[in-house]
């Protein structure tokens, strides 16, 4: 989209004249996204009170509309009333990541609210390609499967929602440019693949795809404190439609 521009500022240096004439706002940055770790201190800061700011000052710039990544770990042990996960869930995190993703939400969510903004809050799944962090599940297997190296894991029974990166591309250029966005009425939706699978299934299907050499140990690394066992979000209408 030749109209994208991105800021290379620090996040809590963006002002008014950065923004200024522009449509929308988005915004992915994160500290602490996994395997990186952050302090409480700074998760609070960057994930939760920078992006009030970042909101303040777009409305300040004239900009309508903020389109705001979240993550499917907001909703933690809610996941486990629901086979199928729906963005109205209750969020109830269990890391310190999370529990910053989620006040993130709750203040952008009310911030849009009291300053008539259009909102689009988009909590993605387990996003995968080409670009991700090297030391994140889908490359650290390819990196072993095309170095003919074994691969070590869990059991594999985490239920995920594998979506691909440029489905995920596709719903938030969707979401920064559709109609339907109202102002003080902020969309919340889920970004997934619609088609959950064990981390496992997932693993082995890859390994295949790749002709790997190597073998994936099974039951090498132990689950995660706290490991949330089911993450599949509901994909509804509302949430498919976001990415046409």
């Amino acid at each position: 989209m030749a109209a994208v521009e991105w800021l290379d500022v620090a996040l809590d240096a963006v002002d008014v004249s950065h923004l200024a004439g522009c449509h929308a706002l988005v915004h992915f940055a994160a500290v602490g996204v996994s395997p990186k770790q952050a302090s409480r201190r700074d998760l609070m800061h960057w994930n939760v009170t920078v992006p009030q700011l970042l909101l303040e000052t777009a409305h300040s710039a004239g900009v309508h509309r903020a389109v705001i990544a979240g993550s499917f770990a907001e909703y933690g042990r809610s996941a486990e009333r629901y086979d199928l996960i729906p963005a109205h869930a209750p969020l109830l995190p269990t890391t310190s990541y999370a529990s910053s993703k989620a006040a993130c939400f709750a203040t952008c969510h009310a911030t849009a609210i009291e300053l008539d903004l259009e909102l689009c809050y988009l909590r993605i799944f387990s996003a995968f390609g080409d670009g991700q962090f090297e030391s994140n599940f889908w490359p650290a297997l390819r990196k072993a499967a095309l170095a003919g190296e074994d691969f070590p894991m869990t059991v594999g029974e985490q239920v995920r929602d594998f979506v691909d990166v440029d489905d995920v591309a596709k719903t938030f250029l969707n979401a920064a440019t559709r109609p339907d966005v109202l102002p003080g009425q902020p969309l919340v939706r889920n970004v997934g693949s619609g088609r959950p699978v064990t981390m496992r299934d997932f693993a082995e299907t890859w390994w295949h795809r790749w002709n790997a050499r190597g073998t994936l140990l099974i039951g090498e690394l132990p689950y995660r404190p706290n490991e949330v066992m089911r993450f599949a979000p509901l994909m509804d209408d509302a949430s498919a439609d976001l990415s046409s």
